[in-house]
């Protein structure tokens, strides 16, 4: 068994912290979705909108492909939470604009999430700033990056061929060929 350093052993222990983390954040985010009877991508998607938003900017904000944007798009429609409307600018664009309903759903889904928040609970608003300045030193903010919708990534894992383990392993990481 390879003996490791503390630094190594430091930044493991941060690693399945942050991975404890986002399990619960994922965790809660679902059971909220659920508690509003709506699917969880809509959290995101009315969070995003603050003003009304072209179908494709809202799609580059969520990471997300247009045919999956379509989809967000009937789905916050069909529960009476946004609409569609042409830009007045160019009405070959479609812009989603929240409803009173949306927005009413969306300050209420932005209260829980701020309640429940582990850092809100558990820090101080100092260190809750500061956390946001290391995490911001680490990383962007999500809807800063340029970076493919994680459905569509799942989909492409599932459409590939696999690669059998052992072949996949040792051509990534070479290591594991001599373990």
């Amino acid at each position: 068994m390879q003996t490791r350093s503390e630094e190594d052993l430091l930044d493991l222990e941060i690693l399945d912290a942050v991975a404890g983390l986002f399990a619960q954040l994922v965790a809660e985010g679902e059971t909220l979705a659920k508690s509003f009877g709506i699917p969880v991508f809509v959290i995101k998607a009315l969070h995003m909108l603050d003003t009304p938003l072209a179908m494709k900017d809202l799609g580059r904000k969520m990471h997300c492909d247009p045919s999956f944007i379509t989809s967000i798009a009937d789905t916050l429609e069909k529960y009476g939470l946004a609409a569609r409307e042409a830009d007045p600018a160019d009405r070959r664009v479609k812009r989603l604009v929240l409803t009173p309903a949306g927005a009413e759903l969306k300050g209420r889904i932005e209260d829980q999430v701020l309640s429940h928040a582990p850092w809100r609970q558990a820090l101080t608003k100092q260190q809750r700033a500061s956390l946001l300045v290391l995490l911001r030193t680490m990383s962007p903010p999500l809807s800063a990056t340029e970076m493919e919708c994680p459905g569509e990534g799942v989909s492409k894992l599932l459409a590939d061929t696999a690669e059998p383990i052992s072949a996949a392993a040792t051509a990534e990481y070479p290591v594991a060929a001599k373990s």
